[in-house]
């Protein structure tokens, strides 16, 4: 295996784990456990750093002048990277949401 494939298997890796965090939190909120769903949250962002750090890396190298070949697998790494990122985004939004409503009701 390749070093790029290496490096693409590890955002594809990370990205989702980090998405699969943020759907846990998302079921927590609506279960009420907002608690948990804030913990599941930060996971999710510590764990896409990981990728994100990965990314760095190579946009670092390409910066230096070591070309780094575009392939369909580093497309897919940087598409689930990119909906990782959204997903968290959005689910932080929804967890807010749930809490606000909570908090209304209660």
């Amino acid at each position: 295996m390749t070093e790029g494939e290496l490096i693409s298997f590890g955002l594809v890796a990370a990205s989702g784990e980090a998405r699969s965090q943020a759907f846990e939190a998302l079921k927590a909120a609506r279960e009420g456990d907002f608690a948990h769903a804030h913990e599941l949250l930060d996971q999710a962002k510590s764990t896409f750093l990981e990728a994100h750090r990965q990314q760095t890396e190579l946009l670092t190298r390409e910066a230096q002048g070591t070309h780094v070949p575009v392939d369909v697998l580093l497309v897919h790494a940087q598409d689930h990277l990119m909906t990782s990122m959204l997903a968290q985004e959005l689910i932080a939004e929804l967890v807010n949401l749930y809490e606000t409503k909570q908090d209304r009701t209660a």
